[in-house]
């Protein structure tokens, strides 16, 4: 794994922010989870610079989201990992949440080479067609790019690298943090710990990676998670410790369910997402990605 966030991407990153795609996104959320209309967080973009973005990679153009604040000056940086359902809507509002907070969030389609799951309705579909042929390095390269735009921009600061991400993007959260030690530090929300099979493409999984972790890293977990089993979170923690890692750690929330910050689904847990939401913000300032 390389350390560099130059790795994988042309010179030539985009440097402004005028630089709009419009078609390549997911518009509103994803069709297999279509929103629960009263639980569902839509947060505005006023006092936000906030849209599609394109950035070059090694292997061409891929569409992003961002935003950050509309006024003059840099802002911690904040990678958002998108779900298994991509940059759909829920992805875009918690990128414009952490830009109303002070940051500048960015959150790459990285299934963009694979296919779009947007409009597909069934999980395993979403996986054979797609999912299951992401390579880890693909993902690690791509996000590398977006600290590379992001940068170019003007608008943000890189020494303050934070991330974040959701279910499939939670264990992408565990494996940037290994892949760039220059990250500040790691929010992973209820990915995977320990892989369900053995594939090639996702070489390795957080328990096996916690002897190479240098970046504190806070997992969210729910003990009703029936994908993610406490006995896996059980598993992470010994990992962590067996390493002497005295910097990670993993918060479970023992009536939460998978997905519960996913306001848009029947998962939602107000409470544990309120909480995860506050002690994200907190460990994002303790490690000085703020």
């Amino acid at each position: 794994m390389t350390d560099s966030v130059l790795h994988g991407v042309l010179p030539q990153a985009e440097t402004r922010l005028r630089d709009l795609v419009t078609s390549l996104l997911p518009q509103g959320f994803a069709k297999i989870v279509q929103p629960i209309a009263s639980t569902v967080i839509t947060t505005d973009d006023k006092g936000l610079v906030a849209g599609e973005a394109r950035m070059q990679t090694m292997t061409g153009p891929v569409p992003a989201y961002r935003a950050h604040p509309d006024k003059n000056g840099k802002f911690p940086l904040v990678l958002v990992v998108q779900e298994i359902f991509g940059v759909h809507e829920h992805i875009k509002d918690v990128c414009r949440r952490l830009a109303k907070l002070g940051y500048f969030a960015i959150a790459v389609e990285l299934y963009h080479r694979q296919g779009d799951v947007s409009k597909m309705t069934d999980n395993q579909e979403i996986f054979a067609k797609v999912v299951n042929h992401v390579p880890d390095s693909q993902v690690m390269s791509d996000l590398d790019a977006s600290v590379v735009y992001a940068e170019s921009t003007g608008k943000a600061d890189t020494s303050r690298l934070g991330v974040t991400g959701f279910c499939w993007g939670g264990r992408i959260t565990w494996t940037y943090c290994v892949h760039n030690p220059k990250v500040k530090a790691g929010v992973a929300w209820y990915g995977r710990l320990v892989a369900p099979q053995k594939a090639p493409l996702q070489p390795a999984y957080p328990v096996e990676l916690a002897p190479h972790l240098k970046v504190p890293v806070r997992g969210l977990y729910g003990g009703q998670d029936a994908s993610i089993p406490v006995a896996h979170v059980e598993e992470m923690r010994a990992a962590l410790k067996a390493a002497g890692n005295t910097t990670s750690e993993i918060i479970v929330y023992p009536e939460a369910p998978h997905a519960f910050y996913a306001d848009y689904r029947p998962n939602y847990r107000k409470e544990a997402a309120d909480d995860g939401w506050k002690k994200m913000q907190e460990w994002f300032r303790r490690y000085g990605v703020a």
